[in-house]
């Protein structure tokens, strides 16, 4: 049972209303995390900010993105993150498949994005700290230490709502995400 309200457009915080409202476009409707987020609008407004500032200086691509945000919220175990992410993914070009080999932590169709992968996984899963061999790995294969910066942020988006729906028990409102058995 969730533990914060989900508010729609007409009852959120008059703080929270335009950015829900936003966020319910782009979206097609006002998901739970988004509702519950609008309840104290700093967190609303926290994550938009964040998203705004991906958006606007970010160099990854919509695959790349979400390959991340399934990453994260494979380690996180955040079932409506992984929810909402193979959505995502499967709209940016990624089949069913892929989305779960990205979750498992093996996508061997592509060596360059698993070494990102292995980075990100390990940010996530170690509190931030990443081997060096993982490191060197990703710079051998091809990202530059402004992508392996890059990806912080990336992780850091996705760890605030992971965590959020850990927090508010976010009860999901999406197709689930296929298993990973």
């Amino acid at each position: 049972m969730p533990r914060i309200p989900v508010h729609t457009i007409e009852d959120a915080p008059e703080a929270a209303r335009e950015g829900l409202s936003d966020l319910a476009a782009k979206m097609g409707k006002v998901l739970n995390i988004h509702g519950e987020m609008a309840h104290a609008p700093v967190v609303l407004a926290a994550y938009r900010g964040m998203q705004a500032a991906i958006a606007e200086h970010g160099t990854f691509d919509a695959r790349t993105r979400e390959a991340i945000a399934l990453a994260v919220g494979a380690v996180d175990e955040c079932d409506y993150c992984q929810s909402a992410h193979t959505v995502a993914a499967r709209a940016a070009g990624w089949s069913e498949a892929e989305t779960i080999d990205i979750r498992r932590g093996g996508l061997d169709t592509d060596p360059e994005l698993e070494a990102l992968l292995s980075v990100v996984r390990e940010i996530t899963g170690q509190r931030g700290e990443v081997d060096d061999k993982t490191w060197q790995a990703a710079r051998d294969a091809g990202w530059s230490e402004v992508e392996l910066a890059e990806v912080f942020t990336h992780v850091a988006v996705n760890l605030y709502t992971n965590y959020f729906n850990h927090y508010a028990r976010t009860e999901l409102d999406l197709p689930q995400a296929p298993a990973l058995h």
